[in-house]
C-alpha cells in the first residue's frame, strides 16, 4: 500500500528493460520505493537497473516476460502479484519501435512488432487491471507516444500500434473509475534512449529521466494523461486541425 503521504512502495514493470520505466523506478526510490519486480525479455537491462535501485534499498526481483506470449500475461500478472503482494504501481513500458522501411519490406515483421505493442498491451493490462481492481487501489502507467496522435508517413506502422494503445488505455481508466484503482497515460514525444540511437532528434527531445520526471509529477498530481514534455499538448491541438497537404510536409 501506498504511504501515509501517497507515495509509492511497491511497483511492478512490464517491459523492465525500459529506460524510462527504470529512471522512473530510480526517481522513486528517493521518495520511498522499496519493492520492485521487474519482467521483461532483456534480462541483462534489467539486472543492471535492479543493482542501481538496490543500491538504493529498493528489494528487486528480476523476471521472465514475453509481450508477444499474450496466452501466457494473464496468468503470469496473477501469478506475481499472488506471490509478491499488492502494488502501488503498474507500468507498462514494453514496446517495438522498429522501422518502417523495413515493415513495408517485411510485413510479417510489422505484425510481430503490433502483436507486442497493442495486442500484448491489451492483454497484459486487462491482467494488471484486474489485479489492481481486486486489492481496492493502485495506478496502472501506460506507455504510449504522441506518434499515436496522427499518422505520419516515416513510422504509421509503429504509430498506429500507439493509437490503438492511447485509446485501450484511455478507456480502460473509464472502466476502472469507482474501483480505487485507475490509469494514467503517457504521451511522450521523441526520447533519448537506446531505442532511438541514430536517430535524429525531433522537436522537444527528452531524456528518460526527463521523462520520468514528467511521470512522477503526474502520479503526484493525479493526472489521467501526461505530455512530455507538456507543451506537446498545444503542439498536437494545432497538428491535429491542419489539413493533410500541409502536415505532411511538416518535419517537426
Amino acid at each position: 500500500m501506498t504511504d501515509a503521504l501517497g507515495r509509492v512502495r511497491s511497483a511492478l514493470v512490464l517491459g523492465g528493460g525500459s529506460e524510462i520505466a527504470l529512471a522512473t523506478l530510480d526517481r522513486l526510490a528517493t521518495r520511498g520505493l522499496r519493492r520492485a519486480v521487474l519482467l521483461g525479455r532483456r534480462p541483462e537491462v534489467m539486472r543492471e537497473g535492479a543493482r542501481g535501485l538496490a543500491a538504493k534499498g529498493v528489494e528487486v526481483i528480476v523476471l521472465p516476460f514475453d509481450a508477444e506470449a499474450i496466452d501466457t500475461h494473464a496468468p503470469d500478472i496473477a501469478h506475481t502479484f499472488a506471490t509478491h503482494g499488492d502494488f502501488d504501481l503498474v507500468i507498462l513500458a514494453f514496446g517495438v519501435l522498429g522501422d518502417q522501411e523495413t515493415f513495408e519490406a517485411d510485413p510479417t515483421a510489422a505484425g510481430h512488432a503490433a502483436i507486442a505493442n497493442y495486442a500484448g498491451a491489451v492483454s497484459s493490462g486487462l491482467a494488471a487491471a484486474a489485479a489492481l481492481r481486486a486489492q481496492g487501489q493502485g495506478t496502472l502507467v501506460v506507455m504510449s507516444s504522441v506518434a499515436g496522435q496522427r499518422p505520419r508517413r516515416d513510422n504509421y506502422v509503429y504509430g498506429s500500434t500507439k493509437a490503438g494503445l492511447d485509446a485501450f488505455a484511455r478507456g480502460l481508466g473509464e472502466a476502472l473509475r469507482g474501483s480505487g484503482a485507475r490509469v494514467m497515460v503517457v504521451r511522450p514525444g521523441f526520447v533519448r534512449t537506446q531505442m532511438t540511437a541514430g536517430m535524429k532528434p525531433r522537436m522537444l527531445a527528452q531524456s528518460a529521466d526527463q521523462v520520468a520526471a514528467s511521470i512522477v509529477a503526474g502520479l503526484d498530481g493525479g493526472a489521467s494523461v501526461v505530455w512530455a514534455p507538456s507543451p506537446l499538448r498545444w503542439m498536437f491541438l494545432v497538428l491535429n486541425a491542419l489539413p493533410q497537404a500541409i502536415f505532411r510536409k511538416l518535419k517537426a
